[in-house]
């Protein structure tokens, strides 16, 4: 290998070098500009594309504008007016701060700025040339000729049409966060997307991605964090998500935003997963997303040149109330739709199905009061309030109002009413399904999910039974946050059934551990530690996991009595569904299979 002397690269060359970490195709320009357009207080943002962004990018905004002694110096490294000193990077509420965007476009391409009643012009072989035009409100941007001289680098560019996709991904990032400022892209000419301003989130995510479901089937969820740090709030949230009939094959459809910012963060995506499980259907994911406002001393957006990583202080009451926030949403929008489904039953005596509503309305206030110390819930979408409450207790005050209202019926009439339990299995079928009939009902019934649910309720009821262990397991942690950590949640791991204890030098013991749990220190490590998955979530992936493979499987030949069994309580669930999502039975009424065969 040859040896050669150690030189200092040239400015043109080093200016490239640090460009191609910011600026790597069209969209990354389209990416810095847009930043810069919201940060300017703008309200009204114009993207147009040439050849896919390669040929050229101009930019319209109607923000603040630069002065001319800004535009002398805007395209130089490191100029910018978002931070003065390397503290302000600890409390940053800007999208851009670097001072790195402008610089790198005019090392790639020709940029050229029209602000007041200048325009400025910079590139590689053009330093900031000033000349006075029209006066312009806003600020006009324009980026010409994309890796014109950087050869080595332009053959790396796809066809203008990929290139184009790319730019239109970038620009819906950007403006959804953002409903309040109006968005318009053109590709050659063309207008691709109008998102107007003074939308909802639902309905900016709902019209960027052209989804096919109505807006009717998406919810939005907020919530917050009381605590406090420096005078400002920890965090809270904006949750857009679709029901359990808006779902997909992937996750790619889940997105996360940061103070604006779009991150790739697993632990918030893990969140939201995990206040679904059990609602969408198995191997299914949801159409969200998040809109996390942080406490800007809590998170560093200072470790990735396209600010796609953060780093938090510590994600973990966040991660715990998005989780909790999903789960009690559609723990409360299942026991709606039963709800809804119960008006329609024939047998119970007047009044009764008013009751009930009413009963839910009066719990579900009454539950919101004791959950709102730490955060609340609100469907915006539809103005109702779902609170984490005790769903078990208002099944049982529907029991028992059912009763003393059947009572008081048979009391006021001369002739008793009874209301007699119309179920009648009728049998098996395609080795899956059983058939049963109630209320001018039939029911087809899958007899594993039915089955997997009522032994996972079974199990579920008794939670937290502790198996003591011989000999403890011992965790190393890697670091304070982490001991931090588990000493946080160490209550919530006990009513678990983990029981642990520190010893010293950054080394826990595991004392006990829920019955049934087959983990070790590895395992405990990965999901209580590095994905922070919460104790009660470990609890129920272990009695899905129980409860699956001890149900009957498909094909399974079942006994009259059971099969029986399993299809009257599988009516009787207060959640149709299996633990992974999976709707239990399909019910057809009478009226429908009149119309089926067209009978009236």
């Amino acid at each position: 290998m040859e040896n050669r002397p150690v030189k200092i690269l040239s400015a043109e060359v080093a200016r490239k070098i640090a460009a191609g970490e910011v600026i790597d195709r069209p969209a990354s320009i389209i990416r810095e500009l847009l930043d810069n357009s919201v940060d300017s207080g703008a309200k009204n943002i114009s993207v147009e594309l040439k050849s896919g962004g390669i040929e050229s990018i101009r930019v319209v905004d109607d923000g603040c504008g630069l002065t001319k002694d800004d535009l002398q110096v805007c395209a130089r490294p490191h100029a910018t007016s978002k931070i003065q000193s390397d503290t302000d990077l600890l409390n940053l509420t800007t999208l851009g701060f670097r001072g790195e965007a402008l610089a790198s476009i005019a090392a790639v391409c020709r940029l050229s700025i029209t602000s007041g009643q200048w325009n400025m012009k910079a590139s590689i072989t053009e330093d900031h040339i000033l000349t006075p035009c029209s006066a312009v409100n806003g600020t006009i941007i324009s980026a010409q000729g994309i890796f014109e001289n950087f050869p080595a680098r332009r053959v790396f560019l796809k066809r203008p049409a990929t290139e184009a996709s790319a730019c239109k991904q970038m620009f819906l990032e950007k403006a959804l966060p953002r409903p309040d400022i109006s968005f318009r892209l053109k590709i050659d000419g063309k207008d691709i997307f109008f998102l107007p301003k003074n939308q909802t989130l639902s309905q900016r995510f709902v019209n960027a991605y052209s989804f096919s479901e109505p807006l009717e089937l998406f919810h939005e969820l907020k919530a917050e964090e009381s605590a406090e740090t420096a005078g400002k709030k920890n965090w809270s949230f904006t949750l857009v998500i679709g029901s359990p009939d808006v779902n997909r094959q992937s996750k790619k459809d889940i997105y996360i935003y940061v103070n604006g910012h779009r991150i790739q963060e697993y632990s918030l995506v893990q969140a939201i997963e995990f206040g679904c499980q059990g609602f969408f259907p198995n191997g299914t994911h949801p159409v969200a997303s998040l809109f996390v406002e942080m406490n800007p001393n809590l998170i560093d957006f200072n470790i990735h040149p396209a600010k796609r990583e953060v780093k938090f202080k510590d994600s973990s009451t966040l991660h715990h109330g998005i989780s909790s926030t999903v789960r009690a949403f559609f723990k409360q929008y299942t026991l709606n739709e039963i709800v809804e489904i119960e008006k329609t039953m024939p047998l119970l005596p007047e009044g009764i199905k008013e009751e009930k509503e009413k009963i839910f309305r009066n719990n579900s206030l009454s539950a919101l009061r004791s959950h709102s110390s730490m955060h609340s819930i609100k469907d915006v979408g539809t103005n109702r309030l779902y609170p984490k409450t005790s769903y078990t207790q208002r099944s049982s005050d529907i029991s028992r109002l059912v009763k003393s209202v059947a009572v008081d019926e048979e009391e006021r009439e001369s002739e008793p009413r009874i209301i007699e339990d119309s179920f009648r299995y009728i049998g098996a079928t395609l080795g899956t399904f059983l058939l049963a009939e109630k209320n001018n009902t039939l029911y087809i019934i899958d007899q594993h999910a039915a089955h997997e649910r009522i032994l996972f309720n079974a199990i579920m009821e008794n939670a937290g039974q502790k198996q003591p262990l011989l000999v403890p397991l011992t965790l190393q942690t890697q670091s304070n946050d982490e001991d931090e950590y588990l000493q946080s949640v160490k209550d919530n791991l006990a009513e678990a059934g983990f029981e642990i204890e520190y010893d010293t030098n950054g080394v826990w013991k595991i004392l006990t551990v829920p019955f049934r749990y087959r983990g070790n220190e590895k395992t405990f490590y990965e999901d209580i530690i590095k994905k922070r998955i919460e104790p009660a979530q470990i609890l129920y992936n272990v009695a899905a996991s129980t409860a699956c493979r001890a149900a009957v499987m498909d094909g399974d030949i079942v006994s009259m009595d059971k099969a029986r069994e399993i299809a009257r309580n599988a009516l009787l669930l207060e959640d149709p569904h299996c633990p992974h999502g999976r709707p239990i039975f399909h019910k057809i009424t009478r009226e429908e299979f009149f119309s089926l065969v067209k009978r009236t």
